[in-house]
């Protein structure tokens, strides 16, 4: 009995001292070592704590990376047909910076904008720009270019050129250097705002306003009548390129009151069936979050009259012409020929995924038939 008494003790005892482990690692205030939980909880939380804590960003912004801007456009190196987005250490960037005369003050000017899986920290940092509350001055574009070997190219440019997980980090890269660079002062003081070390948010010391990066809700919808989609296109679009309907939501309206005022203000039509499909961050022109939505019309109600200050055309197109243009290869940049006019948006572009879903029902249904 006595050996079974010890026994029963050491092993409350063990239990005992894991319970109060458990409780001492599951307490603990720093978000670096949840080993238990999953890749995304992990990063999720790291990147939180760096958004709040400002020491610990400024620590990851020691072992950090850098993405280098100038003027909103982001460097780039040429790879065949593709383009190549570098990125600096700490230690490359503080000696870039010295060779033009600056010092690592100039650092505080980047933001965060992701973390890799094992929590290295990636910046962005524009050397074009200049804040309003420093003195600090922007860099020779032309002679940076020559030293890092690359060029500074508008986004919009090189976005085709860009693989997914590039142009998804210089989206959210830009985004925020451009909300930085245009909410340097507070609209009710007038006084300049000061950001946070991880440029998550900036605070007006006068009002004591906190202002956070914003986007622009977008409804981007592709109208079917059953048997064809409706596609739209603008006066600025490449010769030949339609997409779906978009417009920006009004102060007030849900995502389908939207649906329906963009589609008649642009068409003249009424839509019912509206599904949301899924959304996209676009940061074109201003950072937009686009909600893309399926809508049908009545049978019968299909006549279009062009609103023709939103755009310049819109028509019915049938399955066989939307498959084929999707089935097209080639640039934007390309004209079309005269036997197929008709050009998609590109497949990093919401709008081609909503067309091509369209097409693959449309094809389902035709075959269940």
């Amino acid at each position: 009995m006595g050996s079974k008494n010890q026994t029963q003790v050491i092993r409350f005892a063990q239990n005992r001292t894991m319970s109060l482990y458990c409780r001492t690692f599951f307490r603990r205030k720093s978000f670096g070592c949840y080993r238990l939980l999953s890749t995304y909880v992990t990063k999720a939380r790291y990147l939180f704590e760096l958004k709040e804590d400002e020491e610990a960003c400024r620590k990851a912004q020691k072992t950090g990376v850098f993405y280098l801007f100038h003027d909103l456009d982001p460097l780039l190196q040429a790879s065949g047909h593709r383009y190549l987005v570098p990125r600096l250490s700490r230690a490359e960037l503080e000696g870039l910076l010295g060779k033009f005369g600056q010092d690592s003050q100039r650092i505080e000017d980047s933001v965060l904008v992701g973390c890799s899986e094992q929590q290295e920290a990636w910046f962005a940092l524009d050397l074009g720009l200049k804040s309003a509350s420093s003195s600090r001055a922007s860099l020779p574009k032309s002679e940076m270019e020559a030293e890092l070997g690359g060029s500074f190219i508008k986004l919009r440019q090189a976005l085709f050129q860009l693989n997914s997980v590039d142009s998804s980090l210089l989206f959210t890269a830009q985004a925020l250097l451009r909300w930085h660079d245009g909410h340097q002062f507070c609209s009710k003081s007038g006084q300049p705002t000061q950001k946070n070390v991880a440029g998550s948010k900036r605070v007006c010391p006068s009002s004591k306003i906190i202002y956070y990066p914003q986007m622009a809700p977008v409804v981007i919808t592709l109208v079917s009548d059953g048997a064809r989609c409706l596609l739209a296109r603008q006066s600025s679009f490449p010769k030949g390129l339609y997409s779906a309907l978009a417009g920006f939501c009004d102060i007030g309206e849900s995502v389908e009151e939207t649906v329906h005022r963009e589609v008649a203000e642009e068409v003249g039509l009424e839509v019912e069936n509206i599904q949301y499909s899924a959304s996209q961050h676009w940061p074109f022109p201003n950072s937009s979050l686009m909600i893309a939505c399926h809508a049908t019309v009545k049978p019968g109600h299909t006549e279009i009259q062009v609103n023709l200050k939103e755009l310049e055309a819109a028509a019915w197109f049938s399955l066989d012409e939307v498959t084929t243009a999707l089935r097209r290869k080639g640039s934007l940049a390309l004209q079309p020929s005269e036997a197929s006019p008709l050009l998609l948006p590109p497949k990093l572009a919401i709008a081609h995924h909503l067309i091509k879903k369209w097409v693959e029902t449309r094809s389902c249904s035709s075959l269940a038939a």
